[in-house]
């Protein structure tokens, strides 16, 4: 089952520019392709996730905020396949 992996992100934000292109340069090697939502489209996931983006969501659940750690992300998705 391929895994999900979501980037809770929003316009404007440096930190989640870099954290898309580390995604979008670390998941091919996994056959996999990041969706990207914009946390200010939608008043519960603002509300939500407030300054706290950019968020790595793996499956729905969160695997880790403000920086993608590679090492750490490549090992759960290792664990996945």
């Amino acid at each position: 089952m391929e895994v999900q992996v979501t980037l809770m992100s929003r316009d404007g934000c440096h930190l989640c520019e870099v954290a898309r292109s580390e995604l979008e340069r670390i998941l091919p090697d996994y056959g996999l392709r990041a969706t990207v939502v914009d946390v200010d489209a939608d008043d519960e996931l603002r509300f939500e996730y407030g300054d706290r983006v950019p968020v790595v969501l793996l499956d729905g659940k969160e695997h880790g905020y403000f920086t993608v750690e590679e090492k750490r992300l490549r090992a759960a998705l290792d664990a996945r396949r």
